[in-house]
């Protein structure tokens, strides 16, 4: 019983820490896109991807993605998910 109790919370860090992960590397996409730019879709896109990152440092890596993906759709670009 021990064992799998462990096993389940030892996979669940684990995702979460991937989760973690993740954030980073749609804040770099989303400077690189849209970092040049200052059009009012790509300030928008700045100031969700600011308050994505706000959340990611608060430990709501679900949340922060989501507002990465809204950030991406304002400016009409695909971002690129870890698998």
């Amino acid at each position: 019983m021990r064992a799998i109790l462990l096993g389940a919370a030892l996979v669940f860090v684990s995702a979460a820490v991937a989760g973690a992960g993740e954030c980073p590397m749609l804040q770099a996409q989303i400077d690189t896109q849209f970092g040049k730019r200052f059009d009012r879709q790509a300030t928008e896109a700045r100031t969700k991807a600011a308050e994505a990152m706000a959340l990611h440092k608060a430990g709501k890596h679900d949340e922060s993605v989501k507002l990465y993906e809204e950030a991406a759709k304002l400016g009409s670009i695909q971002l690129t998910r870890k698998q």
